[in-house]
């Protein structure tokens, strides 16, 4: 019997994967990851497994998550960026710390509440898109061969309806709980103010430029802003939106209608999943958000680590500190940091 650590936030998600565990005979223990402030939100997590009949842990991991998750999130914000903390969460704490965690604890692999499924093919564990509308595939592009191997994503295909479903009929009091929808650490979604308390960053207001360095107004701090950006802005007397920002001059360059789009990057920490790396350019599909359409594109590895992705067709908002995750089909090949536009 497979004994498996399932983290559990508390919500509906981690609570119906706990069900599915069960039901497929494997021995299930919860753990609560405690990350940031006092551990108060293990409560939820520990009723669900009381009610299921698990036993539940918390465990102590908020100076990794504050060094590898909250530190990065601040230096690349400093660096006029806009990171994923959620990728960085799910390599380094879900999938690192706590992974690290399981296996010293006499644990076979831990498992998480995502939308994604997984597949052994020729020695190697792929990472394959979920059907689901909630397919959460992109958050989990850069994890390793050793962290896959031990990973288990029991919700696999399933709608959110049936989730619920799942913990409705299971009696979980967080059946009902809506989904959170912000980065944990910044609950009100104000990064400019969390930034400000947690690095003493104060982000002074600045310049708006064009292209040619013409100043154009005033911003209200470099962290309120991001790249392809419209709303927010103020009246210039046309549409204009974000097109770069510049840390070293305190400087947000703006452009007008279609300069919004690129039709080309690079992207850094490549990580690729069905081998190690590929002989030469290769056609596939990339998603530069999470919520964005795959596009076609050609991806040529660079060394160091890099790659160069040329989109068939101008991409919009294509932000640097973001993943563009790479796809064949439902496979995931990969992805990296978008570090540099064309």
């Amino acid at each position: 019997m497979k004994k498996i650590l399932l983290g559990m936030s508390g919500g509906v998600d981690s609570a119906a994967a706990a069900v599915l565990l069960a039901r497929e005979g494997m021995a299930v223990e919860g753990a609560t990851l405690l990350l940031t402030g006092d551990g108060s939100a293990a409560g939820d997590a520990a009723r669900a497994a009381a009610v299921l009949g698990i036993p539940h842990r918390s465990v102590d991991l908020r100076e990794t998550f504050r060094r590898e998750v909250m530190d990065v999130f601040a230096a690349e914000y400093r660096a006029g960026r806009t990171p994923n903390p959620c990728v960085l969460c799910n390599r380094a704490v879900k999938f690192g710390a706590m992974l690290r965690y399981a296996l010293e604890n006499g644990f076979d692999g831990v498992a998480t509440g995502h939308y994604a499924v997984l597949r052994r093919e020729n020695g190697r564990t792929l990472l394959c898109a979920s059907p689901s509308r909630k397919d959460q595939s992109y958050m989990l592009y850069s994890l390793s061969q050793e962290q896959l191997s031990h990973a288990v994503f029991p919700l696999g295909a399933l709608e959110k309806d049936e989730v619920r479903a799942i913990a409705r009929e299971a009696g979980l009091p967080v059946a009902a709980k809506p989904d959170s929808q912000d980065i944990c650490f910044v609950p009100d979604g104000d990064y400019a103010a969390f930034l400000a308390r947690y690095a003493g960053e104060t982000f002074p207001p600045g310049d708006f430029v064009d292209a040619q360095g013409s100043v154009l107004g005033r911003h209200s701090g470099l962290a309120r802003y991001t790249v392809g950006q419209r709303k927010g802005l103020g009246s210039f007397g046309r549409p204009m939106y974000v097109t770069a920002l510049d840390p070293a001059r305190n400087r947000v360059i703006l452009g007008g209608e279609g300069s919004q789009y690129r039709a080309a990057c690079e992207v850094e920490a490549v990580n690729w999943i069905p081998f190690d790396a590929p002989a030469g350019p290769l056609r596939c599909r990339a998603k530069i958000r999470y919520h964005a359409a795959p596009a076609l594109c050609t991806v040529t590895p660079l060394s160091g680590g890099r790659a160069a992705v040329a989109f068939d067709e101008p991409q919009r908002s294509v932000t640097p500190g973001q993943s563009a995750v790479f796809y064949d089909g439902e496979l995931v090949l990969g992805g990296g940091v978008i570090a540099d536009l064309a």
